[in-house]
């Protein structure tokens, strides 16, 4: 994670509120799986990104959680977070993509802790019915393989990015977060029917923006929910020649959380939040199937060893 969250108490919290109390805030509201996050910026770029990225939660509601962007030079990048009333203060956060995840991680802690409803940092896609997850630590390809599945006939996209999870009866049941994708300028690279997609997107200093990824594949290609069938975690490993093979839920349990459940945007990890994410791992692990690709090959090869997989062939 490229920034510390400090814990602070409800006596540091109205301290920070009153220092926010004077400045003039743009409010928007944002319904993340049922869970009301409510941001209070100054910038209005981030405003209008997180009202393209979100669906839209009523004014009328009072928010589950609150995040408010402080711009103060004399104090580092980082976060302060109050457990106890969910609200987060951002210091000189200049990059989109961290509010987001920190909306994320914030409602993630909402419905785990008490909801028990688990998140993953990884993108679903449901094709011909069946959820498929490919999970990855960062820089191995996940973006780049789940868009490229997204392009199989019947395909939908549940998310990109993170979804949440839900047990009960039958497989776990998946509900996507956002409402739009936050994606690379240069997403059109490898898959080119995805370069319409950046036509008309305001790119923030990343070289990222949010896309709606209807415009490419029809209005009906984004969905709320499936169940989940297959889990593809990814990784590059050159002294490794073996690009796919199937794993046990052991294995796969180590891989994770070896890579610290590849989600770097967890904001609660004390050992009561590690061991739920590992119980809940091992739970969606054990009733799904699950496989080791190695993204060594080029894209288009590694896409190929991916839609066997999903076709069981």
């Amino acid at each position: 994670m490229a920034y510390d969250v400090k814990m602070i108490d409800k006596e540091r919290t109205e301290e920070l509120l009153g220092s926010c109390s004077s400045l003039n805030y743009y409010r928007v509201k944002a319904d993340i799986n049922g869970i009301c996050i409510e941001l209070f910026c100054e910038n209005k770029d981030y405003v209008d990104m997180w009202t393209d990225n979100f669906y839209h939660m009523s004014d009328t509601v009072r928010s589950h959680a609150r995040i408010y962007c402080i711009n103060d030079p004399s104090v580092d990048l980082h976060a302060e977070y109050d457990l106890s009333t969910f609200t987060m203060f951002l210091f000189n956060f200049d990059y989109y993509g961290w509010i987001k995840s920190v909306a994320l991680g914030i409602a993630g802690n909402i419905l785990e802790q008490a909801h028990g409803i688990y998140s993953v940092h990884g993108a679903a896609i449901d094709v011909d019915g069946a959820g498929v997850t490919l999970i990855a630590p960062s820089k191995t390809g996940k973006t780049t393989q789940s868009w490229g599945l997204l392009r199989v006939d019947n395909a939908h996209l549940i998310s990109d990015d993170w979804y949440f999870v839900q047990f009960g009866c039958g497989r776990p049941r998946i509900t996507g977060s956002e409402k739009n994708c936050y994606i690379d300028a240069d997403i059109g690279d490898v898959w080119e029917e995805y370069k319409p997609l950046v036509v008309g997107v305001k790119f923030d200093n990343k070289g990222r923006g949010i896309g709606n990824v209807r415009w490419v594949r029809g209005e009906g290609s984004v969905i709320p929910k499936t169940a989940m069938h297959t889990v593809i975690l990814l990784k590059r490993d050159n002294s490794d020649t073996e690009v796919v093979r199937e794993l046990d839920v052991e294995d796969a349990l180590a891989y994770l959380e070896s890579h610290d459940f590849c989600n770097p945007h967890q904001l609660i990890r004390d050992e009561r939040s590690v061991s739920l994410r590992r119980d809940f791992f091992r739970e969606y692990l054990t009733q799904c199937k699950v496989f080791m690709v190695n993204t060594i090959c080029p894209a288009k090869e590694t896409q190929e060893r991916i839609r066997q997989i999903v076709s069981g062939t």
